[in-house]
């Protein structure tokens, strides 16, 4: 896999796979109708987040904490549209309570979560979290599924598109941190 090096702060690498599913994910989301997305800001997001605000049929919202984008959800399925949240695998925990409301109401969650705490990661304070992702969303009635090759990513997007949107479920794709890079602390 070639690797090249985006430099986010004079202390800070982030070694990323030259890939590209971010486009290809952009790609499921409009192929899906997704009319809004709500993001926190997150370097394993960046492209996608850059290709949905340079939509004029996307609505892009970033998000103070990620319990903002259930709600940002919820409100998308009452106006009759559809929405995806992007997040890091940490603000998974920020979404415990939040995502009690997906159930209650039966509304359709789309989730797209680049993971930390995992491969390579430098952080110590990410794999607490990185670690109990998939088992956490379960227990709150989620489907997911893991990509960790770029051939994955499409089709597990679309099959989450559909069981949230076909069924007003829960669905989320973990991006693994071997699809996103590794982050190099110098």
């Amino acid at each position: 896999m070639r690797e090249f090096i985006l430099t986010d702060t004079p202390h800070l690498t982030l070694v990323k796979p030259a890939v590209a599913w971010p486009d290809d994910l952009f790609d499921v989301l409009k192929r899906a109708d997704v009319r809004q997305v709500g993001y926190v800001p997150d370097a394993g997001h960046s492209r996608l987040i850059a290709r949905c605000k340079a939509d004029p049929d996307m609505h892009d919202v970033s998000l103070t904490t990620e319990e903002e984008g259930v709600a940002l959800a919820a409100g998308a399925w009452l106006g009759g549209q559809r929405a995806v949240l992007l997040m890091q695998s940490s603000g998974v925990g920020n979404c415990i309570n939040m995502l009690s409301l997906i159930k209650s109401c039966r509304f359709p969650m789309l989730m797209l979560i680049t993971m930390r705490g995992e491969w390579e990661e430098f952080n110590p304070w990410q794999v607490p979290m990185g670690a109990i992702v998939k088992p956490t969303l379960e227990l709150c009635d989620t489907h997911v599924t893991i990509a960790e090759q770029p051939d994955q990513v499409v089709p597990l997007a679309q099959s989450a598109a559909q069981i949230a949107f076909g069924g007003d479920r829960s669905a989320a794709v973990l991006l693994s941190q071997k699809l996103i890079g590794r982050k190099v602390w110098k």
